[in-house]
């Protein structure tokens, strides 16, 4: 409840500065405007949602596989946590900016440099927080269960940066999704359009969020039980 006040409060807020503040609408649109386009630009805004839905449903899925893969290698060779886990680390400092256009280069401008994309941003998380539960355990099938709980902390978070890269790899070349919709609303001073796709976009992610925590809770029960509790 108090959540949904501040939330109201904040939108109250916002639409007064843009309506009073004597700011361009182009540079920062109503609230008001932002939910008129939502509605006139539906069709629009729903066809490009599905597109840039796909690419993240398939980006985290291919990088839960591959995260679980690398962690159960990594696990069970020290050879591989000496050389491979500070490579992991490592490529998270490099701008997914700059590797967009050479994989889209690669790869042309259909699904496949997408997913590269997406996977990339991800692969780390799930990669670590499940490395990380499971480092301690005998990696066999009654104990890898103590690995799960990571695994699904680490696909939370890359629900929230896989949309992110999503976004970017439709910027580096694509001709459809919210990325790309994004960068044509821009210039076309469409910036209530804009702002649109970033509350799709926010709320895909929360969607994506909620539904793993969801899984996680049903799947795992035993995790979410008090210390000292019963198995």
């Amino acid at each position: 409840m108090r959540a949904a006040l501040l939330a109201v409060g904040l939108l109250g807020a916002w639409e007064l500065y843009a309506r009073l503040g004597g700011v361009d609408d182009f540079l920062l649109p109503a609230p008001t405007d932002i939910a008129g386009a939502l509605v006139d630009d539906r069709a629009l805004l729903w066809d490009n949602l599905v597109v840039t839905g796909g690419e993240v449903l398939l980006g985290i899925a291919v990088s839960l596989i591959a995260g679980m893969a690398c962690a159960a290698a990594v696990h069970l060779s020290t050879t591989l946590r000496r050389t491979v886990y500070p490579l992991l680390v490592a490529s998270q400092t490099i701008p997914v900016v700059i590797v967009a256009p050479l994989l889209v280069a690669w790869f042309g401008y259909e699904l496949a440099p997408k997913l590269a994309i997406i996977a990339l941003i991800c692969f780390f998380p799930v990669v670590v927080t499940t490395l990380d539960a499971s480092r301690l355990q005998a990696f066999c099938l009654v104990e890898a269960r103590a690995a799960l709980p990571g695994l699904f902390s680490g696909a939370k978070i890359a629900v929230a940066v896989a949309v992110i890269g999503a976004v970017l790899a439709e910027q580096a070349g694509s001709s459809e999704g919210l990325g790309h919709l994004l960068l044509q609303a821009v210039p076309q001073l469409e910036t209530a359009r804009a702002y649109a796709a970033v509350v799709l976009l926010s709320a895909l992610a929360l969607v994506l969020f909620g539904a793993l925590a969801l899984i996680e809770r049903r799947a795992l029960p035993w995790a979410f039980q008090p210390s000292g509790g019963t198995s």
